[in-house]
């Protein structure tokens, strides 16, 4: 079976409203996944959009976006889901070194189906942001370490279940610098904590052309035996599914042939051809 773990109501730059929480929205995002063979789809918005994170982080950029309702959102994936659509109520939720508690206590007000960490911030500036970039300030190896640090911190929080787009810090072209070991310690860090790994299509679109993970890394995580999820990262019903034909391809290269599906937390595995 073929899941799409990584998709978002609106666009990053566009406002929620009433229509983003409706039933006929969200169905056609169901109804774009059917026509590519996807038979189950998980949304996962940012919490960053949403009030109840709005205290984590003082950046004007972060607190500019923190507008929406969690509890809105929640209500209208879970009565989706609830009446019969192939939908996971689920949330991309960033993770922020300090702030641990508060994030924990944020999603503990209500049920999952399953969690995607992330990281985009690091020493206050944007790893994926070209609005706050930290690769402005930062030289590229020291932002790597820091990324690579706080994506193990992350996993091994206990408050996610998969690790989103776990090499994201490549996203303008900066690759972990040669001879490093950034791709082993995020393997490691991901394979001790016991989480999935998110083999994400979205990185195709980006400025490298490459798959989240990168195939060294994707290699690294299967030696480790870690599971993964398969995402999208479609912000729109047009995305869903997109690109993947190349990430299948890879996955299997890499020696995968199962994904991770989740119920309330509690994940199995199914067969990617199944």
């Amino acid at each position: 079976m073929l899941t799409d773990y990584h998709m978002h109501l609106v666009g990053d730059e566009q406002a929620y409203d009433d229509e983003s929480f409706t039933r006929a929205h969200i169905e056609r995002y169901v109804d774009a996944a059917r026509e590519r063979g996807i038979g189950e789809i998980g949304f996962t918005d940012h919490v960053f959009r949403f009030r109840e994170a709005r205290g984590w982080f003082d950046h004007p950029l972060w607190q500019a976006d923190a507008n929406e309702r969690l509890q809105r959102y929640h209500a209208a994936v879970a009565a989706a889901r609830d009446d019969g659509l192939p939908v996971k109520v689920a949330l991309e939720v960033d993770y922020l070194e300090g702030r641990e508690q508060a994030i924990a206590d944020a999603v503990a007000a209500f049920e999952w189906d399953f969690l995607l960490g992330s990281v985009h911030w690091v020493a206050g500036l944007a790893v994926d942001w070209d609005a706050a970039p930290v690769w402005e300030q930062l030289p590229a190896d020291e932002v790597w370490d820091r990324y690579v640090d706080a994506v193990c911190a992350a996993a091994s929080t206990g408050i996610y279940d998969a690790m989103a787009h776990p090499d994201l810090a490549k996203v303008f072209g900066h690759r972990p610098p040669a001879g490093g070991d950034h791709e082993q310690r995020l393997a490691d860090g991901v394979a001790a904590a016991g989480v999935c790994a998110e083999v994400s299509s979205a990185g195709y679109r980006r400025q490298l052309g490459e798959l989240y993970p990168s195939r060294s890394l994707l290699e690294l995580l299967h030696a480790r035996q870690v599971p993964v999820t398969l995402g999208s990262d479609a912000h729109a019903p047009d995305g869903v599914g997109r690109d993947f034909e190349r990430a299948l391809a890879e996955l299997h290269a890499a020696g995968y042939r199962t994904l991770t599906v989740f119920d309330a937390r509690e994940p199995r595995q199914v067969p990617i051809d199944a």
